[in-house]
């Protein structure tokens, strides 16, 4: 997985964090917490795209983590806690609007400014036009930086299905994307 600046914690370490966390040691969770919160937060973020949203469900993660942790069984403890934060963003999305197909010329100019700023915020906005099963694989795969083995464990499906989401995913970003993007190079 990506590293987020320095990485405080070696896989030893992680490991035996991992270890104790099974027998309920509040050390061993906070080792995993310090380790993995930016990137459990940034995956919320980007399924939900709302601040607010993301904050809630990146606590209920580490409290599900927290009350869950003696059953915790397998031996790759980020695909099983990126699980629990997939449902919990699931949930999450289930509560919101229902999915609406866009058309090509759905996504607005005018969000977009010309610095990076702009540009960022509007590829965030077309991530979250991507249907669900799509933008969580294509984040887990550019954001997280996640193998398709670890995703296709995340999601619970086979690894050519992981695969096939990305590249979907990939495509209808770049799909969503191509007006601003001849917008915005077209001028240059």
């Amino acid at each position: 997985m990506k590293k987020f600046g320095k990485n405080i914690y070696d896989e030893d370490k992680l490991q035996w964090a991992t270890e104790e966390l099974r027998r309920g040691s509040a050390e061993a969770f906070q080792i995993l917490y310090e380790h993995y919160n930016k990137k459990v937060y940034t995956y919320c973020l980007k399924m939900l795209g709302n601040k607010e949203k993301a904050e809630d469900a990146f606590q209920e993660v580490f409290i599900k983590v927290f009350e869950n942790a003696k059953s915790f069984r397998g031996d790759n403890f980020p695909a099983w806690l990126f699980t629990i934060a997939r449902h919990i963003c699931l949930n999450v999305i289930r509560l919101q609007k229902p999915y609406q197909e866009i058309s090509d010329n759905s996504l607005s100019l005018s969000y977009l400014n010309t610095n990076d700023v702009g540009m960022r915020e509007f590829v965030q906005r077309a991530i979250m036009q991507l249907p669900v099963s799509l933008r969580e694989a294509l984040i887990l795969r550019e954001y997280e930086d996640c193998s398709y083995e670890d995703i296709a464990k995340i999601l619970g499906i086979n690894l050519s299905l992981a695969k096939v989401r990305v590249h979907r995913g990939r495509l209808l970003l770049k799909k969503f994307l191509a007006p601003i993007a001849r917008e915005y190079y077209g001028n240059r």
